[in-house]
């Protein structure tokens, strides 16, 4: 990125003010927290005070008077915001714990050892985190997310509750919010290796002996992300001999990567612009490596590569799905599987075919937090290349996304059936069908997106899509009944929903159709005159 001036985004960072009149200045938590840049002004030391002061005030009310777990991925604004972090939380007596050399630490390695600590230490204080990231965002973005002691994604209430008292606090005055020099902060802070134990313990979780047994030749692109220091450690502890790390560059411009469709740098694992590189390595004759991963820059998220090419992520959860759901023994027989009701119908398939229970929930991966937690879902996965599933015992591993485990088992998979996922992946195909998915936008004022927001079923006038029966108009998740924020309709062998973007005056439809690409374009083609004739 030739015009991505470092020095100046974090002078932005330190200078820039948010105008509290201006709404797109204020704090605003998403699906996974907020995210923003200094240059729009939505991501400034202001905005991150704020949130660090908000959760501090929150955790204390909540009763949380264990550590605060901290992470922080690569992108070039992550540090100065974990700065700005430790210094109102020595301020506000937060006991904090960051990585040792204050280097990178992924999302699943936060929420992980939130969840070991609650688990062993709970006499000593609840434990919760914080994870400072925007994700797979373009690198002049920052972003910050909140774990409580559940240590997957907040729920909307308490993101809610933060967000609303940050944006109070930016109100106030910046200056009012308490601090103290960094220096001060990191005399007040504990530091914490947490790469060993999290690498020591993934042996409870992946079958790292029939991995290192296979000699499975793997490769490895961390994309620059937040989990670059870890992959050596996990083939030195596993005797991994053939596992080999492509790219080791951690550059804050991301200046190695591919653009993604639009142009834009992202380190978007499942998409085939970013994955360019690694998809080129897999190319080279003789392919080098019998199945290799990437993954975005907080690691919570998972890239599959194969000879025949980048996975699909709804095609890789369907294979993990059926791999783990019949080796793990111990899980519940009840384990159910989780998705969030735009992934695959391909799953729904793959669940019924190994009789398990299939929960459809809304966007977000907060909604599967409770059934890891008590075991009572095995597996939870989303469209966008975000999974994570139970130890060996059935215990909790993490409850948020986690990149590592969902690449160690595709080593997994290879190296115990000797083929890999892709190949998997056609075999279902072969026993329940091969469906095409797709996800495309379309214009909506913000009046008409508040209003796809607020659809009932008998809103959707029509009784049938592209040639069927419709078989369900949803609003609500039919998992948990959670509102989706939009509309789903359904028939016998395709699907549509339609959601209205948080950011952008559009709505977002994804469609699939298991009779091929004409019958995805038909069903594409109606669900915008359904939606279109139900928020006019």
């Amino acid at each position: 990125m030739a015009d991505f001036n470092i020095p100046r985004l974090v002078a932005e960072y330190y200078t820039n003010r948010p105008d509290p009149s201006e709404p797109s200045h204020l704090v605003s938590f998403g699906t996974s927290g907020h995210r923003g840049s200094p240059e729009r002004h939505s991501f400034n030391e202001a905005h991150i005070a704020a949130i660090a002061q908000a959760v501090a005030e929150h955790r204390k009310g909540a009763g949380v008077t264990g550590p605060l777990f901290i992470g922080m991925d690569t992108h070039a604004l992550s540090e100065p915001a974990l700065r700005t972090c430790v210094s109102v939380f020595a301020a506000l007596n937060v006991e904090y714990v960051v990585q040792s050399d204050l280097s990178y630490t992924p999302t699943p390695v936060i929420s992980r050892a939130i969840l070991v600590w609650n688990r062993e230490r709970a006499d000593k204080g609840l434990a919760d985190g914080i994870v400072i990231t925007p994700s797979h965002n373009p690198p002049n973005d920052g972003g910050i997310k909140y774990d409580p002691p559940s240590g997957g994604p907040a729920s909307p209430e308490t993101t809610k509750a933060i967000q609303t008292r940050a944006n109070a606090l930016i109100k106030e005055g910046f200056e009012k919010i308490p601090s103290v020099p960094f220096e001060r902060a990191m005399q007040a802070g504990r530091f914490y290796d947490y790469v060993l134990p999290y690498v020591h313990d993934l042996r409870s979780i992946v079958d790292m002996d029939v991995i290192r047994e296979s000699g499975v030749r793997l490769g490895v692109d961390p994309m620059g992300g937040a989990g670059v220091g870890y992959w050596e450690p996990i083939a030195t502890i596993y005797g991994l001999r053939n596992l080999e790390v492509v790219n080791k560059r951690v550059d804050p411009t991301f200046s190695f990567m591919p653009p993604d469709h639009d142009g834009k740098i992202r380190m978007d694992c499942s998409s085939p612009w970013a994955m360019a590189g690694l998809v080129s390595v897999m190319d080279k004759t003789p392919c080098p490596f019998d199945v290799a991963f990437g993954n975005d820059t907080d690691f919570d998220r998972h890239g599959i590569v194969t000879p025949e090419g980048l996975m699909n992520p709804n095609a890789y959860l369907a294979v993990a799905i059926q791999h783990l759901f019949v080796t793990r023994a111990s899980w519940k027989k009840t384990a159910a599987v989780g998705k969030t009701l735009v992934s695959s119908s391909m799953i729904d398939r793959v669940a019924a075919g190994i009789g398990r229970t299939l929960i459809e929930t809304p966007v977000g991966f907060k909604w599967f937090v409770d059934g890891l937690l008590d075991g009572s879902m095995g597996f939870g996965g989303e469209e966008s290349a975000g999974a994570s599933f139970l130890r060996k015992d059935g215990g909790v591993w993490t409850t948020d996304k986690d990149g590592f485990i969902m690449d160690l088992l595709a080593a997994e998979i290879t190296a115990a059936t000797e083929q890999n996922p892709a190949l998997h992946y056609a075999a279902l195909t072969s026993k329940y069908g091969s469906p095409v998915y797709a996800r495309v936008d379309a214009p909506a004022t913000p009046a008409q997106k508040d209003a796809l927001g607020k659809l009932s079923p008998d809103m959707v006038r029509t009784n049938s899509l592209a040639g069927e029966k419709i078989t369900a108009k949803l609003t609500n998740a039919p998992g948990n009944g959670a509102p989706i924020g939009g509309l789903k309709v359904v028939t016998e062998n395709g699907w549509f929903a339609a959601r209205p973007s948080g950011t952008e005056d559009i709505y977002k439809i994804y469609a699939e159709s298991f009779k091929g690409e004409a019958h995805l374009k038909m069903i594409q083609d109606e669900a915008q005159e359904i939606v279109s004739e139900a928020i006019k």
